[in-house]
């Protein structure tokens, strides 16, 4: 675990900021890839996801201050910290938003796009978690598994004792569903499509509706391992509570795409 990967004089590389990075330059470079392949415009996709992205890290914010109110109201400096606290599911929900405002306006199918770069998302957000464990945030509980991680001082994870690598575990879900994504596209849907005339089986929308439904089960179940806090709601933590309503979006849109299709 490496809070800082290096230094060049007084600047810092953060393990966590560089892993987003690669995270976002692969998804950018895959979903263009696959924008050109599927006969979309790859430049709208570009400028999408950097609206995207800009309005993401905003509703990650603002979600972490919602979720942390009481926490402000006791020390407003935590409004400052502007490096560290965010809630990914603001993110996804916020990015989506502004990416459909976006095609709104552009007049682009957001469906369409919507579907290609889903995928993209999945993975980025694996090289996130794996920021994550870089960093020790997003730690789990303490184990005595033998799959058990120990953070050192100075990570934010509680140092010295063995931790379930929630982060690692996360990642490798993140990957696993974007895997899942694109087999689907390619060998199901064909939403990610070449114009081959090719008969689709999923709705227009379909890879995504499909992501929030994997995103949202993995989430859920992980939170049970978790032991930061994020916020709760009744016996759920907070990101429990938003999945419960991310799984059931995605399976009502996917059931009216279907239904849309068949009429």
């Amino acid at each position: 675990m490496h809070s800082i990967l290096f230094s060049i004089g007084p600047f810092h590389v953060y393990g966590y900021g560089f892993m987003i990075a690669v995270g976002i330059i692969c998804a950018f470079t895959i979903g263009c890839f696959l924008a050109k392949r599927s006969g979309l415009d790859d430049d709208a996709l570009f400028s999408m996801g950097l609206v995207g992205i800009v309005g993401g890290i905003i509703g990650a914010k603002l979600l972490y201050y919602i979720v942390e109110f009481p926490s402000i109201i006791a020390d407003p400096s935590i409004l400052l910290n502007f490096g560290e606290g965010f809630v990914v599911y603001g993110g996804i929900i916020a990015g989506v938003l502004c990416s459909m405002l976006y095609c709104k306006i552009k007049k682009i199918n957001f469906l369409e796009y919507f579907d290609l770069i889903m995928p993209e998302i999945a993975l980025a957000q694996g090289f996130g978690r794996i920021g994550c464990y870089l960093a020790g945030c997003c730690y789990g509980r303490v184990t005595d598994s033998a799959f058990g991680v120990i953070f050192p001082v100075g990570s934010q994870a509680p140092a010295g004792v063995k931790l379930i690598p929630t982060q690692l575990i996360s990642a490798g879900a993140n990957i696993i569903h974007m895997i899942i994504l694109i087999a689907v596209a390619h060998f199901i849907g064909y939403t990610i499509r070449k114009k081959d005339g090719r008969k689709l089986v999923l709705p227009a929308g379909g890879i995504g509706y499909l992501y929030m439904i994997l995103y949202g089960i993995g989430r859920f179940l992980i939170e049970f391992l978790r032991n930061d806090y994020r916020g709760e709601i009744g016996i759920l933590s907070t990101s429990q509570f938003i999945s419960i309503f991310f799984i059931a979006a995605g399976v009502v849109l996917l059931i009216i795409g279907k239904k849309k299709m068949q009429s």
